[in-house]
């Protein structure tokens, strides 16, 4: 709330008193009958949403997906889960949440990936050290980065997986199905950011930045809340500001000092 009352839907602090409704599509209501909840659905329902005296709506991950990890392994980054419905219906979807003041959030899931995007699949065919290649982490030996702690330890036995075709080990800091992008590459850095440039330009107000304190490694460190982590997501930042009214949310699993970092100075 402001000293007037309300925000108004143009106000781009919107985020400081958003009443934020966080849902999975595929289990909201599904309009086609065919047992998964889709975006034409959803849509439907904004109406009883807007009712209940929400402002803003989070969606998880809706993209194109192997689904082995509930979307959080993405194949596609500039599509929509064909169980979902289609470009179109996502964009009349956002156009109907906006007519109505609701702002919309969705995940920008960058950390990894599905082992079955294009990025991936290129860079396992890619020669070692290109820039394919590079889009990825990759060893000689498993041996690197032992102070980096395994998230799941009930299901992996090591941060790195041996890929025959590659010949090398790749870096996973979460299920081997799910390869970490290499954010020292430049490329993976501007490849990121058109990412953020599509969605921004479809409308949405808002992303959750999932499994942001690991994006970096360095030897002799356990691989969360370096310095060079914090100085990608301020330049992100200022890309994502290059769109007015933009918000970012942060998911920082970490101790309270390491998770209040991620604001920066305002700037991050």
């Amino acid at each position: 709330m402001t000293p007037d009352g309300p925000r108004s839907h143009d106000d781009p602090q919107w985020y400081k008193d958003a009443v934020i409704y966080e849902l999975h599509v595929r289990a909201f209501f599904d309009a086609n009958g065919d047992g998964i909840g889709d975006f034409a659905g959803l849509t439907a329902k904004l109406d009883y949403l807007q009712d209940l005296g929400v402002t803003a709506l989070w969606l998880l991950p809706f993209y194109p997906s192997p689904g082995r990890d509930d979307g959080y392994d993405i194949a596609d980054y500039t599509a929509i889960n064909r169980d979902y419905g289609t470009m179109r219906q996502f964009r009349r979807f956002v156009e109907e949440a906006h007519a109505r003041g609701l702002k919309v959030i969705t995940e920008l899931v960058i950390n990894h990936t599905s082992d079955q995007h294009a990025w991936f699949q290129r860079a396992v065919r890619a020669a070692p050290g290109s820039p394919e290649r590079d889009f990825y982490v990759w060893s000689d030996s498993p041996e690197r980065w032992q102070d980096v702690r395994i998230i799941f330890e009930d299901f992996e036995a090591s941060n790195w997986t041996w890929h025959g075709e590659a010949q090398q080990y790749y870096w996973h800091r979460f299920f081997h199905h799910q390869p970490d992008l290499n954010f020292d590459s430049p490329d993976v850095q501007e490849a990121v950011k058109d990412v953020l440039d599509f969605w921004a330009d479809t409308g949405v107000d808002g992303m959750r930045l999932d499994a942001i304190p690991y994006l970096f490694v360095r030897d002799g460190t356990n691989g969360e809340n370096l310095p060079e982590t914090h100085t990608f997501l301020k330049e992100l930042r200022r890309h994502l500001d290059r769109h007015p009214g933009r918000m970012f949310l942060a998911e920082a699993n970490q101790w309270p000092e390491d998770a209040a970092a991620y604001f920066g100075d305002g700037d991050e």
